[in-house]
């Protein structure tokens, strides 16, 4: 007897590959109905294109000393370098680097120390926040006092206090903004999961005797996810802003990594002097990339909400 007979005896109808994919099919006719959802889809897709692939579209490896010429420090845009031959399309800094080869790689430093602080982020505080819905009573309580201590305070305070204590480096600026970030993931999924934790579909899966990671993992976090999913995608944004403003502070990541928010801060002294390009490029830089990610973000917001959907 085969599988297929044995499904129809036992009444189990096999899910046909249309009715599996048209989720997904309708996840991405509703995501990219949105005019600017795409715009802003497409600039934060060039960025990591241009942040991946920096090494061989960069003019310059704007942090090996062997190619660098201190007299080509703070010239304006359009110079050109006599030495290898191209053009400093958005000038150099105080150091001679090429700003446009600086923000390609400083844009790689910074995506990686968002996206992955925001993913352990997510993580650790998802884990608390789950916890905590579905044992509730005093595990809740204690938890959700701790998460109210800590979003009284603001992010960037918690961060620089951190990094003060473990110094600068690019694990513990990661380290420093998961800190800072966990409780937004663990208040967001645990107002979630303690709606879905009251459904049938929970309780029959404890009358069955299911074990609690298997119910927790298995059952209530996959029905959790969607508005975990955007602020993910907004704390991705808020990261990048907050590691910008750590470097440009100065305790941040060390001098010797590029980071836009190094970028800034090498020409913030220059601005009243008008080399106005050394801060100006890496700032707008910045900002479009946190515009696009939130743009997205806002479109996702949208899609997995249906009571927001137009």
């Amino acid at each position: 007897m085969t599988t297929q007979t044995k499904m129809q005896q036992t009444g189990i109808k096999k899910k046909k590959p249309a009715e599996v994919e048209a989720p997904l099919r309708r996840f991405l006719s509703d995501f990219f109905e949105s005019r600017v959802a795409i715009f802003g889809l497409s600039i934060f897709l060039t960025i990591v294109f241009v942040a991946i692939f920096a090494p061989m579209i960069s003019p310059q490896d704007p942090y090996d000393l062997a190619q660098l010429d201190i007299l080509d420090g703070r010239l304006p845009p359009g110079s050109e370098n006599t030495t290898y031959g191209y053009t400093y399309w958005l000038g150099t800094d105080d150091q001679g680097r090429d700003m446009l080869s600086g923000i390609f790689y400083g844009l790689r430093t910074s995506l990686t120390v968002g996206a992955m602080s925001a993913l352990i982020a997510l993580i650790v505080g998802g884990c608390i926040g789950l916890f905590a819905a579905y044992f509730g009573g005093r595990v809740d309580t204690v938890i959700m006092r701790i998460v109210d201590i800590q979003l009284s305070f603001p992010s960037i305070l918690i961060a620089l206090v951190l990094m003060a204590i473990l110094g600068q480096g690019t694990d513990k600026i990661i380290l420093a903004l998961v800190a800072a970030q966990w409780a937004y993931y663990a208040r967001t999924i645990r107002g979630t999961a303690m709606i879905e934790r009251q459904k049938e579909y929970i309780e029959a899966a404890i009358c069955l005797a299911m074990s609690h990671k298997r119910i927790v993992f298995r059952h209530l976090l996959p029905n959790c996810m969607p508005p975990l999913i955007v602020v993910a995608t907004v704390q991705v944004a808020h990261a990048i802003a907050l590691e910008a403003t750590l470097s440009f502070l100065g305790i941040g990541l060390p001098v010797t990594q590029p980071s836009l928010g190094l970028l800034i801060s090498n020409g913030f002294e220059y601005m009243l002097s008008g080399k106005f390009w050394i801060s100006f490029f890496p700032g707008i830089a910045l900002l479009i990339t946190i515009v696009s990610i939130n743009l997205v973000g806002d479109q996702l917001r949208d899609v997995l909400n249906p009571r927001l959907r137009r």
